[in-house]
Order: C-alpha cells, then structure tokens, then sequence
C-alpha cells in the first residue's frame, strides 16, 4: 500500500475512533424479558463457528494457488475479518437491518456506530436473542461474501485496491441484498422469497461477482497453476463444513427442532456433493482426488444454504447430488472459454446458489417449517417455485452488473491489477514483502 493510501486509511480510522466517542457510551434500559437462555447460548456458539468459515475458506483458498500467492490470498480473506467488522459497526448493520426505505436498504442512521443495539428491542424474526448478538451474528455473513469472492481474481489484484473494492461490494451489493431477502419489509422478502441462510444474500452475489470480476480483470499472464498445498485444501474444508453447522442451523434463530433440521440437511447434503463429484469424475474417465471430493463437500454446503430449515433428509440428498453435476459440469465448460475464475467461484458459488435458490423452490413445504408461504414444486404447486426463479434472474442481474460497475469505478480510483513483473514474482512478495 502507498503511504498516500495508508495516510488517507488511518486519518478515516481516526474519524471514526472519534465518532465513536460521540455515541452515546452507556445504554439505556436493557430488554431481557423474551430472551431464552438456551437460545442465547446457542446463537452465541453459531456466532463463533460461523466466523471460523473465513479463516477456513483462507486455507481452502490458499491451498489451491500457487505457492508464491498462499499468504497473499489467504490475507484477503482473513482481512475480511477486521475490515468488514469495522464497515458493519459503522453502517452496515445499518443499512441492511435499519428501519426500511421503500424495501430497498435500511435507514443506515437507524443503528449508525451500533447506537440502538445493547438496548435495542430483539429482532422481530429472531425475539428470543439480544439484538446485539443478531447483529453480531450477521456480521459474518457479511465478512465472508466478500471473501468468497477473491478466489475469482485470485494471482492478480492489488491489495489496496482489494480493499476498496470489497468496501463498496459490502455497501452497495451486500447490504441492499440482505435488506431487501432478511427484513420484513425487504421487497424480496414481501414477494414471497425464502433464503434460510444465504443462497441469495451469499452464495449468489459472491459467485455473480466473482464472474464479474473474471471477465473484468481479465486472465493471469501464466496459464500454469500447481496448487500449492492440498494439505490446506482439506484443512479448509474441514474448517468450513464444521463452521457450516453454525451457518445454517443457527440461521433458526432458536435451539429447536428446526435447528436440528438444518444440521441434518447440510451434513447429508455435503456428503452427498462430495462423493458425487468424485464418483463423476471417475465416470468421465479421471482418477477421484482429494480436490474433487472438497470442493464438491464445499458445493453441497452452499446449495443446501438456502433449503436448510424447509426440506427434508432425503431432499437434501437429492439437492447435493444433483448439484454436485451441474456445477462439475459448470467448471469443465469455464475451462474451456477464456474466462479465467481462477478457483471456479462462479462454478461453485454461483451456480450452487442458484440451484439451492430453485431447488427450494421444488421440495420446500409448510409441514417442515410453517414460515414457508406455500408448497414447492414437488408438492403441485407452483407459486414459490416461480417466485424463486424471478428472484433467482432479478438478483443474478443487479449482482452481475452492480459489482461491474463498482470494479469500474474502484479502477478508475486506483488500478484493480498488479503489472505482469509483479505477477510474476509473485503477490506475496510484490504486495506484501513476504513469502511462505
């Protein structure tokens, strides 16, 4: 980073240390009457494993490049951790939970520096938590989007720019997102949409703005990838599917039997992506590794994220292998076009979103959860399925072209990609001045 750049950084660090102290420091009254014990305790142990995914995806990431990007690559997720921690104390909780305008983005005065929250009513959706540790628990929702991102432009993007460009991502992409599918007055959430953990919030704007990305930062100069630790690999995926519990079962918001749904559903839905992509690979005439079986662990995870709490065990089997395909198949066809998402972001991500988006809309029904506002596809009828395929097309659409334009405009600020000399040295080194 430029010393331009790092005095600019810390002169906003300091406005807002000061800010902070204009905040009011002592809460008012604060509301305990509805708050349940055990889904306290449970919502606080969803918190912590959630935010282990991000340290995870830095080792599913890293793993995977080459040697002379792990530390560079693995940064950029794990800086999500404290940046985007920051942006949501700020405005971001703000912005995606505050009081509604028009359904589109939360009044970003409404929990402005977390005013309103210690003391705050619980969150209608979720009344038995402290609002503080709804907030809390969103934030790494929030953190991890941007990360899952950075496999797409992975070898080949400035740091300082990074940093920009995942500032304005959580702004203007991830916060309108999470307002309009998470509030009750959100304009998704009012037409009818289900996303239990993140499909749309997530898994869908991370992967369209991961083939954004690709296309706009174009291909690396070297065409030779030799991953650089598969031991990470697994590390990662392991990280991820244990944090993965927290992600989805806690999105019930209780310890209850919903709770219990959704950890049923992401193991089996998991386990089913995993062996399936490794057995169709082997069809296809190629030996199963080690690769293959994490990344479809990893695509079963995303795929069931939006059906978790609405399907049943048998269904979850059904979404993961079927996933597990056509996100193979994804990822065959992007290597053979000049689209360079050098870890299949999009492949994984993307489209995992998008057939958990559709595939809830075929299997969920009100019997599993009665918050489901009709019956999926499977059942006869036909609504929720059409209603999660225009969101499906509507959100694919803003997320694509949104993150185009923010790229666009983080460019214009301060170059997106590094010189072909610093490419090729390696970003660890050129970027950072380290090495593994």
């Amino acid at each position: 980073m430029s010393k331009s750049a790092a005095y600019v950084t810390f002169a906003i660090l300091i406005l807002i240390a000061f800010a902070s102290l204009l905040i009011p420091s002592l809460p008012g009254p604060i509301h305990s009457e509805s708050i349940d014990a055990a889904d306290t305790a449970w919502m606080l142990t969803a918190t912590a494993l959630v935010l282990i995914m991000t340290p995870g995806l830095a080792f599913f990431y890293g793993g995977m490049v080459n040697k002379k990007n792990v530390l560079s690559t693995m940064l950029q997720s794990f800086i999500c951790m404290a940046l985007i921690s920051i942006i949501w104390v700020v405005v971001g909780f703000s912005l995606s939970f505050g009081e509604s305008f028009h359904g589109i983005i939360g009044n970003p005065l409404s929990f402005f520096m977390m005013k309103n929250v210690i003391d705050g009513q619980p969150w209608k959706l979720a009344p038995t938590i402290p609002l503080i540790l709804f907030a809390f628990y969103q934030l790494k929702f929030a953190i991890i989007t941007p990360a899952l991102i950075t496999g797409a432009f992975a070898e080949r993007i400035k740091f300082k720019s990074y940093l920009l460009f995942i500032v304005l991502f959580c702004l203007f992409i991830y916060c309108p997102l999470a307002h309009a599918t998470w509030h009750p007055e959100g304009i998704l959430a009012k037409a009818g949409i289900i996303d239990f953990a993140g499909g749309v919030v997530v898994h869908m704007s991370a992967g369209w703005a991961a083939l954004a990305s690709a296309i706009f930062l174009k291909s690396r100069t070297e065409s030779v990838h030799n991953p650089a630790r598969i031991t990470y690999v697994i590390l990662g995926t392991g990280l991820l599917w244990f944090g993965w519990i927290g992600f989805n079962a806690g999105s019930a918001f209780h310890a209850d039997t919903i709770a219990a749904i959704a950890i049923g559903t992401t193991s089996t839905a998991s386990a089913a992506a995993a062996f399936t992509w490794m057995i169709f690979e082997a069809v296809r005439g190629r030996r199963p590794g080690v690769m293959g079986a994490c990344i479809g662990a990893v695509v079963g995870l995303v795929a069931i994220t939006p059906a978790a709490g609405f399907v049943t065990i048998p269904q979850s089997f059904v979404i993961g292998f079927v996933t597990a395909i056509v996100s193979s198949l994804m990822v065959e066809w992007r290597s053979k076009t000049n689209i360079d998402d050098t870890l299949d972001v999009f492949p994984c991500h993307g489209v995992g979103g998008m057939m958990g988006m559709l595939l809830t809309g075929v299997f969920a029904n009100t019997k599993i959860n009665a918050a489901v506002p009709g019956n999926g596809l499977f059942y006869g009828e036909t609504k929720l399925f059409m209603v999660q395929l225009l969101a499906m097309i509507g959100v694919s659409v803003f997320a694509f072209f949104g993150t185009f334009v923010l790229l666009k405009i983080t460019d214009l600020i301060m170059p997106l990609r590094v010189s072909e000399i610093e490419e090729q040295e390696g970003l660890d080194w050129s970027q950072h001045e380290e090495r593994l």
